[in-house]
């Protein structure tokens, strides 16, 4: 792919304390972008200045909401090279998301470019800070100027960055989660497994609930029998229960984190056993009282691993290894972060330096 570069008339300052930068705050001189249209795909690939996009107000990403998006980081190692993590298994996801939302694939090869490409050009970006990182948002929306529930026939692919902080600036606290038994997130069948904005929409009202509770995220359930969790928050949820990693089923309804695989291969290599399977409440509760229920977790990019120190469905509240972070949860944190940050080897093949 011939990708044009349009450098910035005038750079940014780059903030001075990096352990401040936050998350999702501050975004690059830089973005990337391409354009489809119906009978000459994909075109006009370029690094541009980052800025407004120009829309009708008719476009129907607008209206319909036909939008999908990933995310994945860029890490600086000690020796000061940069890392991408898995970046064409974020293509593939993005291409799955796309099926399910009628939306035309990006070349795997093509998107890895694209974020080699803007990540070269926004290298000095790439935070130096302990636990810091660059966040690449790569979303595509419909852009055809035009109402009328069908697919569109033209759509806009762009990358923007934003230097993000320590996600735990006061370490790997343990949160506490409030179990969500009204609402819902998905149902099989839906759009649950795609990265689409729709999904996360719908979780507003909820998380705006259990915020007010004082919890800091939410364990979904399914949405037939309201009793299988789910994901917690926009991470993926995974438990210690009598010495196996157990974590829900992909069967449609939950997001394919790139993060929670990662997880998954490197339990297996480290010797706890796996069980990806149904997961209900009840099941929850018991293996709390029984013990059996040692620690727990969620996993996505942003975090990593974010522990859960207690969690609450109704009435009834659960503290789990004693509100602590469990060895297993530090154990893969560690060495998953090792492997981006470049501090431990990369057996899976899972980085390519920029």
């Amino acid at each position: 792919m011939d990708i044009r570069i349009e450098k910035a008339g005038s750079l940014k300052a780059k903030p001075e304390n990096e352990n401040a930068l936050g998350f999702g705050a501050l975004f690059s001189d830089h973005m990337f972008i391409m354009e489809y249209d119906d009978g000459q795909g994909w075109h006009s690939a370029r690094v541009q200045p980052y800025g407004p996009l120009s829309l009708e107000p008719s476009a129907m990403v607008l209206h319909y909401g036909q939008e999908i998006f990933e995310g994945l980081k860029a890490y600086r190692t000690d020796s000061g090279d940069v890392l991408l993590f898995r970046a064409k298994d974020n293509a593939l996801r993005l291409n799955q998301s796309g099926e399910r939302m009628c939306m035309p694939p990006v070349p795997p090869e093509d998107f890895v470019a694209a974020v080699t490409k803007l990540v070269d050009t926004e290298r000095d970006w790439v935070p130096n800070s302990p636990g810091t990182s660059l966040y690449l948002r790569p979303t595509m929306i419909a852009t055809e100027a035009r109402l009328g529930v069908h697919p569109s026939h033209k759509y806009l692919f762009y990358i923007i960055c934003s230097p993000s902080g320590a996600y735990y600036p006061k370490g790997l606290a343990p949160i506490r989660i409030y179990v969500e038994d009204t609402y819902v997130r998905a149902t099989r069948g839906g759009t649950g497994y795609a990265k689409t904005g729709g999904n996360y929409a719908a979780s507003l009202k909820a998380a705006e609930i259990a915020e007010k509770k004082g919890y800091e995220q939410i364990l979904w359930l399914d949405g037939v029998e309201r009793k299988y969790v789910e994901e917690v928050g926009s991470m993926n949820m995974m438990f210690v229960i009598g010495g196996k990693l157990v974590t829900a089923a992909l069967e449609g309804t939950i997001l394919p984190g790139i993060t929670r695989d990662s997880v998954v291969k490197l339990a297996k290599k480290l010797g706890l056993p796996v069980e990806e399977r149904k997961i209900s409440i009840d099941e929850l509760l018991e293996g709390s009282a029984s013990g059996q229920l040692t620690e727990a977790f969620g996993t996505g990019t942003a975090a990593v691993v974010a522990p859960v120190g207690e969690l609450t469905y109704k009435d009834q509240s659960v503290v789990i290894n004693n509100g602590q972070i469990g060895p297993w949860t530090q154990k893969l944190y560690d060495e998953l972060t090792g492997i981006q940050w470049g501090k431990r080897p990369d057996e899976q093949g899972w980085v390519t330096k920029v």
